[in-house]
This record gives structure tokens, sequence and C-alpha cells, in this order.
């Protein structure tokens, strides 16, 4: 942030931030949002779908645009593009920064036609991986026109930046992944070890769970595509065989249709499976947790793996692009391969059987998750990066301006 240009108004810079729902935007950019407002030099919008809620509790600084968008596909798209060109052209942004699948198309598309300089396109996750057939081939397409309309693409691991080359998404020479990845790193204010007692006794006396027993836990959506069929399916042979394991369920409890209906079933009848709901204090019931399972089929980076390696959880996580880059295999938890439910089993019970290797394991996560992915230390290298991608268009801008 040295040798600082003259600038023009209040804030040197001015930046728009679009996601497709709130969600997003309130985890993983609305601290990052206040890291820049401190800093002095950015005015910070945020566009996404209508939420009042979330309007009511964004800070002063934020300047909140609602663009009606929904998931899926829809003819709706034509307005959400109209309108966020419009809007750009308007505030004259130098960099608008978007991600999740409609509204990085939306945004792209519009960021161009109204003369974006600097289009960031914030690759956290790659929705096709999961498709077959025609609509992979659908969803590929549309994933490669964003990359085309930015001008420059940040997966949020490596995994996926290697993948995304292999399918010929965009060049090496658009894209880069920032330290050593992940959409906004672990706040170890947040996730603070040394109040791992205390909560452990809280959640687990919330729940009338003994403090001894042994405590599975996934925190996601309940679909099939975070593997949760698999999940149900080795939960309830480790359970039926050990009548000291618990699993947790964090996050909304809105079940998708491609959930088997006869495991939902069983989960809602089985004690030890407690539905928790959403949170906004995750870390506590990652403390009262001993093992952390992400058996998803596909993931930007898997966020909540730095978060409980950073509680002390070991974690079991699939073998896919993202989740390997926020843990060690043999380190600091087990990959498991994608859609086993057998191999998911055998990685549970090992965990379950060994107590030390927990413990081994999540001491070692917590030394990784703060050294590879501090929240302070990745807003600083991100801020730098924006400055510097603005900086740098400027300088072209500049020189084109002088040669034409």
């Amino acid at each position: 942030m040295k040798n600082k240009k003259m600038r023009v108004g209040k804030y040197m810079y001015k930046i728009c931030f679009v996601t497709t729902i709130s969600l997003t935007l309130k985890s993983f950019v609305l601290e990052f949002a206040k890291t820049m407002h401190e800093s002095g030099d950015f005015e910070i919008h945020f566009v996404c779908d209508y939420d009042d809620d979330f309007e009511n509790i964004l800070p002063e600084y934020i300047h909140y645009k609602p663009i009606s968008m929904k998931r899926g596909i829809s003819m709706d798209g034509i307005k959400a593009i109209h309108e966020m060109k419009k809007y750009f052209k308007k505030e004259n942004f130098n960099l608008v920064q978007y991600s999740t699948p409609n509204a990085a198309c939306y945004a792209s598309i519009a960021a161009k036609l109204a003369g974006v300089p600097c289009r960031l396109y914030c690759q956290w996750g790659i929705a096709y991986v999961g498709f077959q057939g025609i609509k992979r081939k659908i969803f590929k397409l549309i994933e490669k026109m964003v990359c085309r309309c930015s001008m420059k693409v940040e997966p949020d691991s490596f995994g996926n930046l290697h993948f995304s080359h292999a399918e010929k998404l965009y060049n090496a020479d658009k894209s880069c992944v920032i330290w050593n990845g992940s959409a906004s790193g672990v706040n170890l204010d947040k996730f603070d070890i040394t109040c791992k007692s205390e909560w452990k006794k809280e959640i687990r006396n919330k729940y009338a769970i003994p403090q001894d027993a042994v405590v599975y836990i996934f925190i996601g959506r309940i679909t099939k595509d975070k593997g949760i069929n698999e999940l149900f399916e080795a939960a309830k042979s480790l359970i039926t065989r050990k009548n000291d394991v618990y699993l947790l369920l964090v996050g909304n409890v809105e079940k998708s249709e491609s959930v088997d209906a006869a495991l939902y079933r069983w989960t809602q009848g089985e004690s030890r499976v407690i539905y928790c709901g959403y949170t906004n204090e995750v870390e506590k019931y990652l403390a009262a947790s001993d093992v952390y399972l992400l058996p998803s089929y596909r993931e930007g980076f898997g966020s909540a793996v730095v978060e409980a390696e950073a509680m002390g959880v070991p974690v079991i996580v699939s073998d896919i692009p993202g989740p390997t880059d926020a843990m060690i295999d043999g380190k600091t938890g087990l990959l498991t391969p994608k859609a086993d439910a057998e191999k998911l089993y055998d990685n549970m019970l090992l965990m379950y059987d060994n107590k030390n290797l927990r413990n081994e394991y999540g001491e070692n996560g917590k030394v990784f998750a703060r050294t590879s992915f501090e929240q302070k230390e990745l807003f600083k290298r991100l801020i730098a990066d924006r400055c510097n991608m603005i900086e740098n268009t400027q300088t072209q801008n500049s020189k084109t301006c002088r040669l034409t």
C-alpha cells in the first residue's frame, strides 16, 4: 500500500462483490470486506439476490444492491445481466469480483459489456464436476464462457487450478492461487483452541452426549453431491455396531430429493444422529467433535476442513480437488475415495479404534491450519493482489491511450 496514487474522491479503489445468495457473502466475503474498509482505500459494494435480513446486518460502509438471482437455470438471468450492466456502468467500478455459478455467469457478461477494467472470477468450486452427460457439457461451456469474460481467474485451491488447466478452461497466464488457497482462511480469534474444553462440555451437555463418546461431525447441505448417502450408510454401520458413537449434522436441515429416502428415515429415527440446524457458532460444534467428515463429490476448497484442523479435530475427506489441499493425508487426517461408503466406514472405524491416532492428527492439523491458512495473512495477500491488479490495469490503459 506504499507509493499511493492520487485519490479520486474519498477512496482510491471502488470494488463490487457479486454472489448468487447472501450466505456466500456472509460466509466468505464479509470479514474480508471489513479488513478492506479498515485499510481506508476501498469503497465496497455487495450484489446478491434479495435478502432483507442480510441487508439489515450489513455495516454502513457497505453499499448493498439486491438483484434477483436464483439457483438453477432461469430466463430471469437476462434481466439480471441487464440490471448489473447498468449498475456497473453507473458506479464505474475499478474491479468487479464474482463467484458461485449463476452470479459468475451474469456478472462476467455484465462487467465485460459495461467495460469494467478488472473482472475477477473467484472460482470457489466448479459446478459441472458433479454432473454427467449433456448437463455436464452445458455447464462446462458456461464455465468456459465465464473464464473467457474474466480478466483473471483465482481458484481457491491448487487442485482446482490444475484441473481447470487440464480441462482447458483458462490459461496459466491469467490464473493463480493466492498463498495456499481457500476463500477466506481461518479466523483464529473465532476458532480459539483455548476454548475447546469449555465448548465441548457446553455442546455435549446441550444434546445429552456423554463426554467420553466418539462424535463425528458433518457440516453442510443434506444433498447427494455432499456425499450424504455414503455418509449415512457408513454412519449407520458404525452406530449399529458401536453404542458410544454419535453423528452431528450441522447446517440447514432442508433435505434434497437426491438423498436416499430409507437412509434419511433411519437418521430421523436414530437418537444418536443429531440434526443441529444452522449455527453461527460452528467452532463450538467442532470443539465437541472427535472427527470431521467431508465425503463430498466436489468442492472449491472445503473451508470447514481447515476450521476443523484449527480446532485440533482430525479429518476424513474425499480424494477430490480442493479438500486435498486443505489437509495432509496420513498426517492431519485420511483421504477416502469419492462415493465409496465402504471405505468411508473403514476410515471412520479406524479413527474410532485409535484414540492416539486421533490425537496425533489433531495436533498436526492444528499446526498446519495455523501456519498455512491464517486469515489475517491471507487477507493481506488478497488486498495486495487486488491493488496490483487495478494499478496494473490502469497503467496498461494509460499506455494504450498515449499510443492512440
